[in-house]
């Protein structure tokens, strides 16, 4: 009787200690949604902050760019400099100076304050994404890993498709300085909810800087650096041009538009989540599928795309395509460097954003030496060069790969 008293109880422990993972990683989930909602708030406030400030749009959108950098450059700096902190207190941290730049912008009278408010915000961003990316391993039983890991990204992919559409909406029923605002409360009910549902993290190893450069010299990590460049510099070449493509190319007028990139965002979600099971199992086999697929889509949407119901086809491929390309990339990083997740997940973060603003750039260029429709060849083209890097580079020796 008592045996079986002590196993009923041990059976209570264990699940108690299972829900508290999964509450953990709901909230770090919150954490990336709210990171890269604040990153991308200014997509849909770009004319009203403009004006405001007194610049001019093109100057606005600089508010985008400077966070990207930023956090480019935040994410492989930060781990080193956390030490051996506790995440936890590291995480919490973070959210309070993300909290501070969503209520400096809130604030700024002038351009210049804009600018202090983002970096600020590219500091938060960057340094919550990196730790945040490998902390599911650490949540949950080993079985549940690739799902906790997609949910954790799940929290970009619903950015991109209810944050940034939610802060214009506030921006138009209120005014653009109280969408900051409300970013900022949401970043403290999250800072509430990580102290509270995570459990004490300290961290694995300490990182150092050198450590982080030698950790790229390992072959299947370059590899997979370079597929995640190569990816998301494709998808941001692109994506950034697709209105002006859909209204050239397919004729859809802005109200369709919006409905399209809706569509968008939404096959996104679903492609994080199917792409989080595929790569558990083969992080190259999955990463094979998204790179032809979204090279195909892209390059076939100046093609095809000539009405809006194939131009709202190919986005939902491309949507669930690229869906999956944060955690199949994290999910092949992570396995690539077992013994140091946490500065492989800087190193992605880190690439990532800085792919993100090299993206736009060669896009712009490429938008205007040769149009809209060589924007979606290069990204095309940029893809089909990640499916090569990734058939011939070094995958990781642990799992199905």
């Amino acid at each position: 009787m008592a045996q079986t008293e002590e196993i009923a109880d041990t059976a209570g422990v264990s699940e108690r200690s299972a829900a508290r993972g999964w509450a953990g990683v709901v909230a770090v989930a919150s954490a990336t949604f709210t990171v890269v909602t604040s990153e991308m708030l200014p997509v849909g406030l770009l004319t009203p902050i403009g004006d405001a400030l007194r610049v001019t749009e093109g100057t606005a959108g600089l508010t985008l760019t400077i966070t990207g950098l930023v956090g480019a450059l935040s994410a492989p700096l930060l781990t080193p400099l956390s030490g051996r902190f506790d995440r936890r207190i590291v995480l919490c941290a973070l959210m309070v100076v993300l909290t501070a730049g969503n209520l400096i912008a809130a604030w700024a009278p002038n351009f210049a304050v804009m600018v202090v408010a983002r970096v600020l915000v590219g500091i938060g961003m960057g340094g919550v994404w990196s730790i945040a990316a490998g902390l599911a391993v650490r949540l949950v039983p080993p079985k549940s890993v690739g799902p906790a890991t997609s949910l954790v990204f799940s929290g970009i992919a619903v950015a991109s498709v209810l944050g940034v559409p939610a802060g214009t909406y506030i921006g138009e029923l209120a005014d653009w300085r109280t969408a900051f605002v409300v970013i900022a409360a949401l970043a403290l009910v999250v800072l509430v909810a990580l102290a509270l549902l995570l459990p004490r993290l300290p961290a694995e190893q300490e990182v150092r800087l050198g450590g982080l450069m030698r950790l790229f010299g390992r072959p299947p990590v370059r590899t997979g650096l370079i597929v995640v460049a190569l990816l998301v510099t494709g998808h941001f070449a692109a994506y950034t041009y697709v209105r002006p493509v859909l209204e050239e190319v397919s004729g859809a007028s802005a109200g369709l538009v919006g409905t399209l990139l809706l569509v968008y965002g939404v096959a996104g979600v679903v492609g994080n989540f199917a792409a989080g099971a595929g790569a558990g199992r083969s992080p190259r086999a999955t990463l094979l599928v998204i790179s032809v697929v979204l090279a195909a889509t892209v390059a076939l949407v100046p093609v095809l795309g000539g009405s809006v119901l194939t131009a709202g086809v190919l986005l939902a491929v491309w949507g669930l395509s690229y869906g999956g390309v944060s955690v199949s990339t994290q999910t092949w990083l992570l396995a690539a460097a077992p013994d140091a997740r946490e500065a492989a997940s800087s190193l992605f973060v880190g690439v990532f954003n800085g792919a993100i603003a090299l993206g736009a750039l060669v896009g712009g260029l490429a938008a205007d030496g040769g149009g809209v429709s060589a924007v979606m060849w290069l990204g095309g083209a940029l893809a089909a060069g990640a499916l090569l890097v990734t058939a011939l580079g070094r995958a990781p020796d642990s799992g199905r790969l």
